[in-house]
């Protein structure tokens, strides 16, 4: 969804597709690891039983089976097909099928979770309060930082994108896959792209809003 937001406050659309790619890559490589860190070391094991596979499993599944099947259609299709034709009517076809896919997840989610939510508003509250300041603080330094960089407008638009999205796509299916999608871990990572959608969307209008005074060097 980075791309999005990228392009709607006018960043490099090229570094930033060249930015998600290197993620993703680290992401399959890395999330495993880390999540086990967090479960297992910094919360010293309490009540958190979470094999190492089930967490693979997930990332393989939810990310690593669509980066190959892009990288393969991407080859197979360019060559088959032409250069012209994968760019100006496959992609265009394609794209919006991730976030209709994440959009139904989230609809399926919160139609199971109602009335959990309903009845644990304290506990939702605990999840929106820390990713409002995350955006907020995240964002913002990262624009300090890159227009004090003196980077032109599009590279700090991309980097502080970048820097403040989240793959709650990535950590849903994790979640779902390791806790149950009726689990409060489950309810937990679906309310991070219901505050992400509005926030980013936010913060693109206010990047567009202050274009001259970042362009400045």
């Amino acid at each position: 969804m980075v791309l999005i937001w990228n392009e709607l406050a006018k960043g490099d659309s090229q570094l930033c597709a060249v930015i998600v790619a290197v993620n993703s890559i680290l992401q399959i490589a890395l999330f495993t690891p880390v999540s086990l860190f967090y479960l297992e070391v910094v919360s010293g094991g309490k009540g958190i039983d979470v094999s190492a596979w089930t967490v693979a499993k997930s990332v393989l599944l939810f990310l690593g089976v669509p980066l190959g099947a892009g990288v393969l259609t991407r080859l197979i299709l360019r060559r088959g097909v032409g250069r012209h034709w994968y760019d100006t009517k496959f992609i265009p076809f394609i794209g919006p099928f991730a976030l209709l896919g994440l959009l139904y997840t989230i609809f399926v989610m919160f139609a199971i979770q109602a009335h959990e939510i309903v009845n644990n508003i304290g506990e939702v509250a605990r999840v929106l309060v820390p990713l409002l300041l995350y955006f907020a603080i995240t964002f913002t330094s990262s624009v300090l930082v890159t227009r004090h960089l003196k980077l032109p407008y599009p590279e700090i638009v991309t980097q502080s994108f970048t820097a403040a999205s989240n793959n709650f796509e990535l950590a849903i299916a994790v979640a779902v896959g390791a806790f149950g999608i009726d689990s409060h871990e489950a309810l937990a990572a679906t309310i991070g792209p219901l505050i992400e959608v509005p926030v980013l969307l936010l913060l693109g209008y206010v990047t567009l809003f202050f274009q001259k005074w970042l362009s400045r060097s």
